[in-house]
């Protein structure tokens, strides 16, 4: 299967644009523009370990169940996918 077809098949639509369109990448910049500046920045790691750890708890103990997005009608990631495979 063709990535369009998969797409279409999953009900999803490209978030891609053309070479150069600075909203190509939109949502992963905002993403971890969040994770550096609520998370990370002015932080010093002792290992990579940590800093890895950090990261996941960031993501799958906050942003994924708990973050509202206005996108997702003010639900939390985990919660809008909850509703939806209902």
């Amino acid at each position: 299967m063709d990535w369009t077809a998969f797409l279409k098949h999953h009900n999803l639509e490209h978030s891609m644009s053309q070479r150069g369109n600075c909203h190509d990448n939109a949502v992963a910049e905002s993403f971890f523009n969040l994770l550096k500046r609520e998370r990370i920045r002015r932080k010093t790691y002792r290992t990579r370990e940590e800093a890895k750890q950090e990261v996941f708890d960031s993501n799958e103990m906050f942003y994924n169940p708990k973050r509202k997005h206005v996108r997702n009608g003010m639900l939390s990631p985990v919660e809008f996918e909850r509703q939806h495979d209902m």
